[in-house]
């Protein structure tokens, strides 16, 4: 079972947030840390998206249809990895696969539909319809995030940690020079900072 406070929502975008759910990703056996659709719940309501009482409900409704909740958490993690090598392989300037573009359109094919103007005080705002039933609910917003990054002027600013362990960390670079490489300074950059730093001493022995 995976935490709340395990979840990173650093990367500047929700899509790169569900994308970065499953850590060192670029390695061949990342560390999972969406384990089952209790953790999807989980991540769901860390991230915002769904609220405790709505949490709970979900997962009042997984307790009794536990073949209907391990098919939405089937296609979450499919959306995930599909979202994942799509902008990993765009921040390295390579061709994505078409199946996963494909994937991802299904998955903003059945989000949008439930997708709803609503009004308030101060104007009107996009927001999802009330499905309490509904399993994929969570993911809903998260294909159209990848679907609007991908339209975005942004789209360019998306790094993966240059990590050579295999972190695969995807984050929004917004330095106005758009030289940042790793997930973060105190992490995998010092690291890689450490080892050149012992390079240089070797090769000058």
């Amino acid at each position: 079972m995976t935490n709340a406070e395990d979840f990173d929502f650093e990367s500047g975008e929700l899509s790169l947030d569900f994308g970065n759910t499953s850590e060192m990703h670029a390695r061949q056996t990342p560390d999972e840390l969406l384990h089952d659709f209790d953790d999807l719940v989980t991540w769901g309501q860390a991230a915002g998206l769904v609220s405790p009482a709505r949490a709970k409900e979900l997962r009042k409704i997984a307790n009794t249809h536990g073949d209907e909740a391990d098919a939405a958490y089937a296609r979450a993690i499919g959306l995930r990895e599909a979202i994942y090598r799509i902008f990993a392989q765009l921040s390295l300037e390579q061709e994505i696969k078409q199946e996963d573009l494909a994937l991802l359109n299904l998955s903003l094919g059945k989000a949008l539909p439930h997708l709803q103007l609503i009004s308030s005080p101060t104007g009107f705002n996009w927001g999802w319809a009330d499905n309490p039933q509904a399993l994929d609910q969570i993911i809903w917003p998260v294909a159209r995030s990848a679907a609007e990054l991908l339209t975005s002027e942004n789209l360019a600013r998306v790094r993966q940690c240059a990590d050579d362990r295999g972190c695969g960390y995807l984050f929004m670079d917004m330095s106005r020079n758009r030289s940042r490489r790793w997930c973060s300074m105190e992490s995998c950059g010092n690291r890689a900072k450490a080892t050149r730093h012992y390079k240089k001493i070797r090769n000058a022995e």
